[in-house]
């Protein structure tokens, strides 16, 4: 199966890979839903837009404690760092990622669609001003505008947000012009991003899905199923690339 996929991926036109929070189990980050997951532990309602807003301070601690204080922290692991080299080498055109934690960028990867935006900015929520994590600095908690002291939340969506542009245009157009989707680590069951894949096998894409247990895609539009961790498979087809 890995032959076939290696056959699939050089001879394709344009690849893309559409990674979920299974590819980062490996970095030691937990996923949000299943068996351990986050939500498990801690009850998402901080990551609502409205309590956020209306709560800023108790958000912005588990927020700080979560993503930041624990999963900030995170390293990319041999599966993103071997995405940036099929890139470099000319076998990856793009990656969709559902995840916010940077890890495919901080791996070396370049062309990137953040479908759910990303930790490393923050966003003001009167102002609309950007600024990275660094500048602002999370010692005082909500962390305030340096333009207009409005708060700042990170720029990844929340609950009750809309997708952010241009990731979401990006992605769905990837998924009317490319060859080959390889699916890392997604269970198919977060909409809209969980269409995108759905959308590209109709318009003519091969599926190959790596995952450690069958997804929503596996026995519906997959076509080469690669079971095992990220970091194995991905190692597999590098060498084999």
């Amino acid at each position: 199966m890995i032959d076939e996929a290696v056959e699939l991926i050089k001879n394709k036109n344009r690849v893309v890979a559409f990674t979920g929070a299974g590819i980062s189990v490996e970095s030691g980050i937990p996923p949000f839903r299943g068996e351990n997951g986050l939500w498990d532990k801690y009850d998402p309602t901080f990551l609502d837009i409205n309590y956020f807003k209306a709560n800023p301070k108790k958000s912005w601690r588990l927020i700080k404690e979560i993503f930041y204080d624990f999963i900030g922290n995170a390293k990319p692991n041999k599966a993103h760092i071997g995405l940036a080299k099929m890139e470099k080498r000319g076998f990856l055109a793009a990656i969709i990622t559902q995840n916010i934690d940077n890890l495919h960028r901080k791996g070396g990867s370049q062309t990137i669609y953040e479908f759910h935006g990303n930790s490393r900015n923050l966003v003001c929520l009167r102002c609309s001003s950007k600024f990275l994590v660094a500048e602002i600095g999370l010692e005082n908690l909500p962390p305030r505008c340096k333009d207009c002291g409005g708060v700042l939340k990170p720029d990844f969506v929340f609950f009750g947000e809309p997708i952010p542009e241009p990731a979401r245009t990006n992605s769905f157009e990837e998924a009317y012009k490319t060859d080959v989707f390889i699916l890392i680590g997604t269970t198919g069951e977060i909409m809209p991003a969980s269409q995108i894949p759905f959308i590209a096998k109709k318009n003519g894409a091969s599926i190959i899905e790596i995952n450690t247990k069958k997804s929503d895609y596996t026995d519906s539009i997959t076509d080469i199923f690669l079971k095992g961790k990220a970091t194995e498979v991905v190692g597999k087809l590098l060498e084999k690339l």
